[in-house]
């Protein structure tokens, strides 16, 4: 189109020119058009799939999407939407003015917490305007990221990229292709890397990195005077073959996991047995395991090898919290259950994948790419998680138990014919000059159950509860009733049960004949048949805490009643009778419980409160009796009514000549050696290991908003399908049996194309040298986690650690061969390093060496190590510097204050119960196992500085290193004071440090001095 000066012709040529009238005429209609109807022919086209599902996805669907969308208004479906909500129709095609939805969004009431930019705002209105055309329906929540989440596009979703290192030019600075990754960020800001640092600090570096232990002053003196390529990487290699990496890089995969001692919440009951899971660990790093075979084995170890290491290795799905106290409500068990879900879904999720799956519980993940229907599919596949102990055969140790107890046996024969004998004998002769029988002891309280459930003898008189009843003098137990009595108003500790006991079947596994408690049941102990073996009689206790097996022969009878006694010992031995005779062997597992006044109860029938499960107890109770103290044998033989016939072992030896008597001796003392080392082999034959103990795998719904009593569709155990080329169907039914369940899901997060698995390993292994990971967020890579440093870098090194088999040792050496890695920390010039700050100031780019505090843990080896009293010895049950305190069903973890060999083992084979803290440790961030801790707090307090002057622990390896120093130094100061120093921080002191030495020697002793070098900054820090 041609525009034309209309003012430069003349007004007669204008009216009287034809041409020039119908120029005027086209201009002015397209004049009009422009002007008249600019929104159909200039407004740009809206495309509903690139900007308004974005807008809808963003910022509308949390709230109109689902079964039950805000105001009845869903935005999912097109049908749906167009219809409208509670209030009508809400989008009128062609009007926006007219159309509910704009005029709420336009006015800022929708959405209500952060309404639309003024951007989105206009492309919605030209999209109504526009007719208010519909793409893609229904809506994929998760398909795309947008600014407030992320979709399945989302960067760590997506398939590993095999990426070359980037060429660089100007430099020749790298040692291998991380540096190239690092180098070339730096270059792109303008900034430069900085030199390595100096020998003793990278052999200091090396050492805590890879084993947590300082190295010893002569292993810096040969590096130092050698600082060559071959030595650095045989240091390298040696490191990664030492035993004591497994320790160091177990610590670190331990805190991820949460891995705890005892059970956590208002119980906290301890769990020593829970060990082996740490053990496994710290063997299967050493030994250098693929993470692929690592990750499997704790998750299906039980199918992949069983036996101990199975059991070991499962540990992982019980190293966190468990509430054993869960309310009697089915709703309160239904709650807890769900949450010990939740809880063990998020530190999966956390652990392999850096995603928080568990966030999807109540409604779809409001950040990342996971439904809440995904989250049930997840649930199914662990529903058959259980906590407990199981008792694994080892067959070394089982070949010699059997040579034992063969031997055993044959000696324990030898003396019970002699025995026999012996009591035939005086029996024989009781009866011919008819001796009176001792009479039975006086109990605290006895019920003869032949009208009424009272006490004899004192106030303890019971109360039925449900069907239990008087019947033929004795009381009826059905398995669904039982007898409370009223409270005992005396303080309990060492007692005494028995009771005449005529079962209804062998079969039942768990009731209570008796059993004494506090009201809630919290804490108890009981008389209790079958429970952990089949028709054994054994001592019930909460938590097995008190309860172990006495190895007695299985019951028989059933036609009629039979005695049984369980005496507990003021020192916890607790011993069983039957009929009068010792029931298999005493066994003592823990200290008794002292039940006060007040507060406890005896029960006839319930194993504890609340009744439940397999607690009841079908029987006869003929008669019982409680003592407030422990019986003899002799006295639990009269009062079983089998004193005439019981022989005491005084009258046995008083019996014999003296051949018999010497004789019997020596039996007896290979027996009692025997005995010994039958029981000591027996634990490392019959180990007992807290690990899962998988139940029946159920079929598990959606529970809508997480409510157990609102129950939505049955769900197949599955993943979530967000990561890009990889199935989350698991091609099973709802009701598939729990191993199977449990497998597709190890090979889910196993499988070679998810790449979150490499990706979030390789973070953690990077993160552990460099204090900072690649993603600062090690336990996040969704959305609200941070985005990486060095995308290339991380993408490269994931692809190399899934080429190379998984292997962790070879990354850790990529690692620590780097430049990048051996950079100094205060390398540049004054100016270089105020250039790269005013850019970098938190050096995620890497421009030099982090400077880092030790862990609580490492500083404390570093004591051990540095006074020379660490003692390497690995594995095995845990050493303990807390005290053990059970109160009113509540376990108390308490400092105590140790020494010796046993407690100066390295820091990772401490009893780690949740709660039980040390002041030391806990001072230097030492985080609760209660939650998964993938990157600790690192904080700087004057408490520090205060418990290493101050602290017990500290003040006697003070002592021990100036011993150490004296002993290796001899008599002359200045040679203490330098080897001090070089074992304390591997230099020598320099003039002006060496002076104010001698003077805190001479002022305060050579102890003071250790203490200070354990306060130096060179001692807690690593550059």
């Amino acid at each position: 189109m041609v525009l034309v000066n209309m003012t430069s012709f003349p007004i007669e040529l204008f009216r009287n020119s034809f041409w020039v009238r119908r120029y005027f005429i086209d201009v002015t209609i397209c004049v009009s058009l422009l002007l008249c109807q600019p929104a159909n022919l200039l407004a740009r086209q809206i495309n509903f799939d690139k900007q308004i599902a974005p807008i809808f996805v963003s910022h509308c669907l949390e709230c109109h999407s689902g079964a039950e969308p805000e105001g009845g208004l869903s935005l999912t479906d097109v049908n749906i939407a167009m219809n409208g909500g509670d209030s009508g129709k809400v989008i009128v095609a062609n009007d926006a003015a007219g159309s509910l939805l704009w005029e709420q969004v336009n006015d800022d009431e929708m959405p209500p917490k952060h309404p639309l930019s003024k951007q989105e705002k206009a492309t919605l209105k030209e999209w109504i305007d526009q007719g208010a055309k519909w793409g893609k329906s229904p809506l994929d929540p998760f398909s795309i990221t947008t600014s407030t989440r992320a979709g399945r596009d989302w960067w760590s979703l997506k398939p590993l990229q095999n990426i070359n290192p980037p060429q660089v030019k100007g430099s020749d600075w790298g040692s291998n292709q991380i540096d190239a990754f690092v180098l070339n960020r730096l270059q792109k800001n303008g900034l430069q890397p900085s030199p390595e640092a100096d020998p003793r600090t990278l052999i200091r570096r090396l050492y805590f990195d890879l084993l947590g232990l300082p190295p010893t002053p002569e292993q810096v003196a040969l590096f130092v005077a050698a600082p060559s390529e071959e030595m650095y990487q045989l240091i390298v290699k040696e490191l990664l073959m030492s035993k004591h990496y497994g320790e160091r890089w177990g610590r670190h995969w331990l805190d991820v996991v949460r891995f705890g001692e005892s059970d956590g919440f208002e119980r906290n009951f301890p769990r020593k047995n829970a060990w082996h899971y740490r053990d496994w660990i710290i063997d299967a790093l050493n030994a250098d395991m693929p993470y692929d075979d690592f990750v499997r084995m704790q998750l299906i170890g039980d199918q992949l090898t069983g036996g101990i290491e199975g059991a070991a290795a499962t540990g992982f799905w019980v190293a966190g919290v468990h509430n054993t106290t869960v309310g009697g409500s089915e709703r309160m068990k239904q709650l807890a259950r769900q949450d010990e879900i939740e809880e063990v879904l998020a530190t999966l999720g956390q652990t392999f994948l850096g995603l928080t799956i568990n966030c999807a519980r109540c409604h779809e993940h409001k950040f990342d790419p996971v439904t809440q229907k995904e989250y049930y599919q997840l649930a199914s596949s662990i529903s058959g998680l259980g906590h407990g102990e199981r008792v694994e055969q080892s067959p070394g140790f089982q070949r010699t138990l059997t040579s034992i107890k063969r031997r055993l046996s044959q000696l324990q024969s030898e003396l019970s014919v002699m025995d026999a004998n012996a009591s035939k004998e005086i029996i024989e002769a009781r009866q011919a000059e008819k001796i009176a029988a001792p009479k039975p002891p006086v109990a605290m309280a006895r019920w003869e159950f032949d009208s009424d459930f009272n006490d004899s003898i004192g106030n303890l008189n019971g109360k039925a509860i449900g069907n239990a009843k008087i019947e033929n003098g004795a009381l009826i137990l059905d398995g669904q009733s039982f007898v409370e009595t009223a409270p005992v108003q005396r303080d309990i500790a060492e007692k005494t049960f028995e009771a005449w006991v005529q079962l209804e079947n062998l079969e039942q596994r768990g009731g209570a004949a008796i059993s004494i408690g506090t009201r809630n049941g919290g804490v108890f102990d009981a008389i209790v048949f079958g429970e952990r073996t089949p028709k054994h009689w054994m001592p019930g206790s909460n938590g097995f805490v008190r309860t172990d097996s006495f190895n007695g022969f299985a019951e028989e009878a059933v036609t009629k009643p039979v005695h049984i006694a369980i005496v507990y010992k003021k020192e916890g031995t607790i011993i069983g009778y039957r009929n009068g005779i010792a029931y298999g062997q005493p066994i003592r597992k823990s200290p008794i419980f002292n039940y006060k006044a007040g507060e406890t109860e005896i029960l006839f029938g319930l194993r504890h409160k609340p009744p439940g499960g397999n607690r009841f107890l079908k029987a006869k109770i003929h008669r019982a009796a409680f003592y407030d103290r422990a019986l003899s044998p002799e006295e639990i033989a009269a009062s079983a009514g089998e004193s005439s016939k019981y022989v005491s072992e005084k009258q046995i030896v008083e019996s014999l000549d003296r051949k018999q008597r010497e004789q019997r001796k020596v039996i007896k003392s290979k027996i009692a050696s025997l005995t010994v080392a039958r029981d000591e082999v027996s634990e490392k034959a019959n180990l007992r290991i807290y690990t899962l103990t998988a139940g029946k795998g159920k079929k598990t719904n959606v529970l809508l908003r997480g409510d157990p009593d609102n129950v939505g569709e049955v769900v197949s155990p599955a993943a979530f399908a967000a990561i890009e080329g990889l199935s989350s169907d698991f091609g099973l039914a709802p009701d598939a049996p729990e191993k199977i369940r449990r497998r597709k899901l190890a090979e889910w997060i196993t499988h070679h194309e998810n790449p979150l698995f490499a990706r979030v390993m390789v973070n953690r292994i990077w993160h552990y040298h460099f204090g900072v990971g690649i993603v600062d967020t090690p336990n996040d890579f969704g959305f609200n986690g941070t985005r990486p440093s060095h995308p290339e870098l991380l993408e490269y090194l994931a692809w190399q650690f899934r080429a190379n088999g998984y292997r962790m040792k070879p990354l850790h050496r990529l690692i620590v061969n780097s430049s990048t890695y051996r950079q100094a920390a205060f390398g540049l010039t004054k100016t270089e390093r105020q250039k790269a700050e005013s850019k970098d100031a938190s050096n995620r780019l890497l421009w030099r060496g982090n400077v880092r505090r030790l862990e609580a843990e490492a500083l404390r080896d570093a004591m051990l190590a540095v006074t020379g009293k660490l003692n390497t010895e690995m594995g095995g049950p845990s050493f303990e510097d807390v005290s053990v305190i059970l109160n009113k069903g509540t376990t108390y973890y308490e400092p105590i204050d140790v020494d010796g060999p046993e407690v100066w083992r390295r820091t990772v084979y401490r009893f780690n119960p949740r709660g039980g803290r040390s002041a030391l440790l806990d001072t230097f961030d030492c985080p609760d196992s209660s939650t998964t801790t993938p990157r600790r707090s690192v904080t700087t307090t004057p408490l520090q500085s205060l418990s290493l002057m101050n602290n017990s622990f500290v003040l006697r390896m003070s002592d021990y290193f100036a011993q150490r120093v004296k002993s290796k130094a001899g008599k002359d100061e200045t040679a203490q004071i330098i080897y001090a120093w070089r074992l304390a921080i591997a230099r020598q002191p320099n003039e002006k440090e060496l002076e104010l030495s001698r003077q805190l020697v001479s002022k305060h002793g050579l102890p003071a001095l250790c203490r200070g070098l354990f306060n130096f900054n060179e001692f807690v820090m690593i550059e």
